[in-house]
């Protein structure tokens, strides 16, 4: 019986009816209510039934059963997913066909045999039984089918959709058909009760833990899913904890940057992770906008194969673009991603390109082949510890490299170039972050001259700087997962470090943003939101887990590493920027360099990093960016102290 239910709903859920098999339902039900109406009529008027007649009137109901299901196309909707604005279309039919009979029995048909009050009797029974006929047959089916689907997922897991606006409304409507969740009604926080019912399921309020467990434990449920975001951060502190508490499951419905370049999502339904708990609302761009700037053109990516990299690819291959080039020195992480895109989207143009930011010749090659017109340049060495215990290499590829990029987006005459910076370029501590502000210095004053006329070309150069990044490779939410999955410890390096965090997505779409409304020079900051403790960070991810912070699993704390600093800046205040469009984005105010003065400067740069010139390295870095005050980095901090 079981496997006779499966295999009838696997075919609907596959198939559909055919558009004839139930516009021929509706001909017969149509046929049989005029047939009815026919008979009892006659029946209560005491007059004999005159055969020739009752074919006319057969006839007619037939002809105009069909004419009125294919003007209103009452045909043409799948019956299960039938809603009640539908019924519209029924009652059209049924009024076309109770029209076409008025005409028939006055005016085709006097001799019918009926007084006129009978045969409006006739026509409007007829009318009315079509109607309710054709609308309890739609019925029929959908409790028919909803029965089966009850029947099969009398074992799906039970669950409580969070809110009662249109997102939640929409995903129950979304997860009607699914095999491993059965809704069983809404949930908000302290309702006045107002509404019991919304869409025809109950709608269920909570004050405190005791109602939670109380209703939790009443109706089986083993699982709460969130439609929105916003909701899961401003319930962290109550209904997550109560879930947690409670070995409730939560869920969240994918959000739009989720989907693929069809909008397709891979599944409607996923665990609550730590990304969805930080920050705040997601920025929102003008996607129209957006694509219209990138369609048709040739996108180069340096750094493609990296987390930002490669989703900016997957982000720009849904704005129409030509041809996409992919340029990193990762060999295979560069392959995975061509295997990726081989996969996904089999009618792109685009061309992965293994090759360096600190090889000329080789950049020379790549812009010469493809003639690329827009360059978001996200290839850099990020981590701090690592490039201050190698500086020269920091500044061939973040700085020399950058410069490399930016020099032949200029002689190739490419429109624009868009670089990807750090929060950690402001009043850097470290390497890494000069490094990126000595890269920002470059390209902004190198925009600055073509726009004054010293330098020839017409390249407009935009900066993006914003803070970390949740997930991408080598951050601290994959180091966590990875300790947590080991059973700890967690390590940290200082109880009161902060950082900014968004989602790689969300840092893709401010630098597309930017790259759209730039005009060239600008260094744009995204409006971050509240800093994160890293160590509440690591409490969070560890309860998501399903364990207790320093009781099954330890926080340890290891030091502040070599140029890290507590604090990092953004330069968000309304003082040190400038406001745009977009609310969330700013342009930062800084100090702006002659590209004359500095480019003997940079050329010095290219040279003691290649001959491994360490201390004289970073000595030129301090005096190019004289607020680069190293901290926690006793080899640099020397530098500090000795006077210009």
């Amino acid at each position: 019986m079981k496997q006779a239910i499966e295999g009838i709903l696997k075919y609907l859920r596959k198939n559909y009816c055919s558009y004839w098999i139930i516009l021929g339902i509706d001909t017969v039900i149509a046929v049989l209510c005029t047939w009815i109406a026919y008979i009892g009529i006659y029946s209560m008027a005491g007059i004999s039934v005159r055969t020739d007649i009752f074919y006319k009137i057969i006839g007619i109901s037939f002809i105009s059963c069909i004419l009125g299901s294919y003007i209103f196309r009452t045909y043409r909707n799948t019956i299960r997913f039938s809603q009640l604005k539908e019924l519209w279309r029924l009652m059209g039919s049924a009024c076309f066909k109770a029209i076409c009979m008025v005409i028939a029995i006055w005016i085709f048909i006097p001799q019918i045999g009926l007084s006129n009050s009978q045969r409006i009797i006739f026509v409007l029974f007829d009318g009315m039984l079509t109607f309710i006929a054709m609308a309890g047959f739609r019925i029929q089916l959908i409790l028919i089918y909803e029965f089966l689907l009850n029947q099969m997922n009398k074992k799906n897991e039970r669950i409580l959709i969070y809110g009662k606006d249109d997102k939640s409304v929409a995903l129950q409507v979304r997860l009607m058909n699914s095999r491993h969740f059965k809704v069983v009604g809404f949930y908000v926080y302290d309702t006045s009760a107002s509404i019991l019912r919304v869409a025809g399921f109950p709608v269920y309020s909570f004050k405190n833990e005791e109602d939670f467990k109380r209703q939790m434990h009443k109706h089986c449920i083993q699982s709460i899913l969130f439609a929105r975001y916003e909701d899961t951060r401003e319930e962290e502190n109550r209904l997550l904890q109560y879930c947690k508490k409670n070995k409730i499951r939560t869920l969240i419905a994918p959000s739009i940057s989720e989907a693929d370049e069809h909008g397709n999502f891979h599944q409607w339904v996923r665990p609550i992770k730590i990304e969805d708990l930080l920050g705040r609302p997601e920025i929102s761009i003008n996607i129209q906008e957006v694509a219209s700037e990138f369609r048709d053109k040739v996108i180069m990516v340096t750094g493609a194969a990296g987390s930002i990299g490669s989703e900016l690819c997957r982000q720009l291959v849904q704005m129409g673009i030509r041809k996409l080039i992919m340029f990193d020195s990762a060999e295979t992480p560069l392959h995975n991603v061509r295997l990726e895109f081989e996969k996904n989207y089999p009618g792109l143009d685009f061309v992965p390109v293994i090759g360096d930011v600190r090889v000329k010749e080789r950049l020379r090659m790549v812009f010469e082949t493809y003639q690329p017109q827009i360059i978001f340049h996200a290839a850099a060495y990020k981590h701090v510890p690592l490039m201050e215990e190698n500086p020269c290499e920091a500044v061939l590829v973040n700085v020399v490299g950058s410069r490399q990029v930016a020099d032949m987006a200029v002689e190739y005459g490419a429109e624009k170039m868009i670089m990807v910076s750090t929060d950690k370029a402001v009043n850097p501590t470290n390497v890494m972050g000069c490094s990126k502000r000595l890269a920002e210095i470059y390209v902004q004053s190198l925009g600055c001259a073509i726009r004054e006329g010293k330098v020839k070309g017409h390249t407009k150069f935009i900066t993006t700087r914003f803070g970390n990044v949740l997930g991408s490779n080598g951050s601290v939410i994959p180091r966590f997962k990875e300790q947590i999955e080991n059973g700890g410890p967690v390590t940290v390096t200082h109880p009161d470090i902060i950082r900014f965090f968004m989602t790689i997505p969300e840092a893709c779409r401010l630098v597309m943003e930017a790259a759209t409304m730039g005009e060239g020079n600008e260094i744009f900051v995204f409006e971050m939101g509240k800093a994160v403790k890293i160590v509440d960070l690591a409490t969070r991810m560890i309860e998501l887990a399903g364990y207790r912070p320093g009781e099954d699993i330890e926080i340890k704390f290891t030091g502040l590493r070599p140029g890290e600093k507590l604090y990092e800046e953004v330069l968000s205040d309304k003082e040190n920027t400038i406001p745009t469009e977009n609310k969330k984005i700013m342009i930062a105010k800084v100090r702006h360099y002659k590209y004359a003065d500095i480019l003997d400067t940079y050329t010095e740069f290219e040279k003691l990093s290649r001959t491994v010139k360490i201390m004289d390295t970073v000595k030129l870095m301090k005096k190019v960016v004289p607020e680069f005050k190293s901290k926690n980095s006793p080899r640099f901090e020397v530098l500090d102290k000795q006077p210009e």
